[in-house]
């Protein structure tokens, strides 16, 4: 677990941090590292941590699995809104690629504070999570 401050270093150093963490080896390494790159950036973004508050990064994980959370210092509005984008738009893309690369996620909001985690589950990515269906095709199952 680490408290960061609210601005924009804080984010090279939450990702830095998950990457040291699991090890460049750790087969879920680079999917973390960019989901935690995007949790933090909207912590400081759309809190009041990054209005010269503080978030929260705490990390947990085994060889199979990794949860990671931001807690933030909290919002007026609740942390995700969906908003319309085009393909030139520079963000808005964190939403997108959470429910895209993680096996688990979500949000709990407490007096205005978030608190967004993720999950991932090594298993999933392993080859024998993948079966053959009667049409030939590969199915992923999920355990």
């Amino acid at each position: 677990m680490l408290h960061l401050a609210g601005d924009p270093d804080a984010v090279a150093r939450a990702r830095r941090l998950v990457s040291s963490a699991l090890g460049a080896g750790h087969p879920l390494h680079d999917d973390c590292v960019l989901l935690t790159s995007e949790i933090a950036t909207n912590a400081v973004v759309h809190s009041e941590s990054g209005d010269g508050g503080t978030f929260t990064l705490s990390v947990s994980y085994s060889a199979e699995w990794v949860r990671i959370a931001v807690q933030d210092a909290g919002s007026i509005d609740p942390p995700f809104g969906w908003r319309p984008s085009s393909p030139l738009d520079t963000g808005g893309r964190g939403l997108l690629l959470l429910e895209a690369l993680a096996h688990r996620w979500g949000f709990i909001r407490e007096a205005g504070i978030n608190n967004v985690w993720f999950e991932m589950h090594a298993d999933l990515l392993s080859p024998e999570s993948v079966t053959p269906n009667n049409s030939g095709k590969s199915l992923r199952v999920a355990r």
